[in-house]
């Protein structure tokens, strides 16, 4: 009877013969599958609802992470050509037209749940995208983070280009049982390449905690403008009223000595629990067209929706146009992923035709895109009317629009008749 072999004699066998093979194979798997899904075509979902056009395939997944990421090549150490560092999900994408062509700096999570922050790039804005070999590493403060998440990329008329984020950090007040208890405040780095970064100091603010901070793309009576979510927790706004604006003097150590809230919660809303603003705003000559995410409680949890808004070109912090209820909610799989019934955005692009692109996120799992244009937000935001926050004043809005359409397609038919 032969005896069985060892692992040394398993191992020293794929050295070379048929471990090699196996090694060859799997890694030839690997790749090939990785090349395809890069060059998958997406295509257009119709008839779309008018405003935006949603994609069939989502941009980028954790599977579009290069393999160089997840396997040791060398088939000596790793004979089996297993994953070593695995990656669980890319997602919250900052995004920005840039040279041409359509950049992504993603969230990835690891399969140790720590997140860090990798370019796409694309010169197509609905497929194509390939992650840079390298992901980036993003300098440490004084403080270190533990974890990093959700750049806004943001072009400022200085002349950088600004990644403004998440820093998450251990709550040095909470008990030694507790590790669940964080503190949330805005990172900020600049780059004018995108390969080399420059960590500056954190934003220092008059709240307890900062989410989904954003840079004004231009200066504000000479000073740097910000979008601000004060938050009393890590995950509850508590007294925070919605999306702040205050200014800073400077950027490399920035300071905001007070705070507005500009765009409220409100009850029974897709905004009630909190809001924020998704990516930068974009300019237009009727204002600055917002992006933002609002949040309500459900049986089942929270649901995250997108929605729009407008604010005043010259005094941004003066929001003109509010359309009622959500521009985007997950659909279909979007629903499902590792934080479910969540759309988030935080990278939104627009070319020199005026297209735009949303980058959204589902679940805290994948991206997906959905085009539109300045031309068809704008027609949106001014023409959609305002949640009157009421079931009966809803009802009276809809039947408004009803006998509208009613007299229409009266019109319509006497005129052929």
């Amino acid at each position: 009877m032969q005896e069985p072999k060892t692992d040394r004699e398993v191992n020293g066998q794929r050295a070379d013969g048929e471990g090699a093979a196996l090694f060859e194979r799997r890694k030839r798997q690997v790749t090939e599958r990785y090349e395809a899904l890069v060059a998958r075509p997406n295509e257009r979902i119709e008839p779309g609802n008018g405003i935006y056009d949603r994609y069939v395939n989502p941009v980028l997944t954790a599977e579009h992470a290069p393999p160089i990421w997840k396997y040791d090549f060398d088939p000596e150490t790793n004979p089996y050509f297993s994953e070593r560092l695995g990656v669980g999900g890319a997602f919250n994408p900052g995004a920005m037209y840039w040279n041409g062509r359509y950049v992504l700096v993603a969230r990835v999570e690891g399969a140790d749940r720590k997140s860090f922050f990798a370019v796409a790039e694309s010169d197509r804005p609905t497929e194509g995208f390939r992650f840079r070999d390298r992901p980036i590493l993003m300098p440490e403060t004084e403080d270190p983070d533990v974890n990093v998440y959700d750049m806004r990329l943001v072009q400022h008329e200085d002349g950088w280009i600004y990644g403004l984020f998440c820093t998450e950090r251990r709550d040095p007040a909470a008990a030694p049982s507790d590790l669940s208890s964080a503190v949330a405040q805005c990172g900020i780095a600049r780059t004018r390449d995108l390969e080399r970064w420059e960590r500056l100091a954190d934003l220092k603010t008059p709240s307890a905690q900062q989410r989904n901070v954003v840079l004004h793309p231009e200066f504000v009576d000479g000073k740097y403008a910000f979008y601000t979510r004060p938050q009393d927790g890590f995950i509850d706004a508590g007294s925070g009223g919605g999306i702040g604006w205050g200014l800073s003097d400077s950027i490399e150590n920035a300071v905001i000595e007070r705070e507005i809230i500009i765009e409220e919660r409100a009850y029974h809303t897709v905004k009630e629990v909190k809001n924020g603003q998704g990516p930068a705003p974009i300019k237009t000559d009727k204002g600055w067209l917002h992006i933002a995410h609002g949040v309500r409680g459900t049986a089942a949890g929270l649901r995250y929706v997108l929605y729009a808004f407008l604010s005043d070109l010259r005094e941004p912090w003066k929001v003109t146009h509010r359309p009622g209820g959500h521009l985007l909610a997950p659909e279909g799989i979007e629903r499902v992923g590792d934080v479910s019934n969540v759309l988030f955005c935080n990278g939104a692009t627009v070319n020199e035709d005026g297209d735009i692109h949303i980058y959204y996120a589902s679940s805290d799992t994948r991206i997906h895109v959905a085009a539109t244009s300045v031309e068809r937000l704008l027609d949106y935001v001014l023409h959609t009317p305002e949640d009157p926050l009421r079931s009966h004043a809803c009802v009276r809005q809809r039947l408004d629009l009803i006998e509208r359409n009613l007299a229409y397609r009266e019109a319509e038919q006497s005129g052929r008749a």
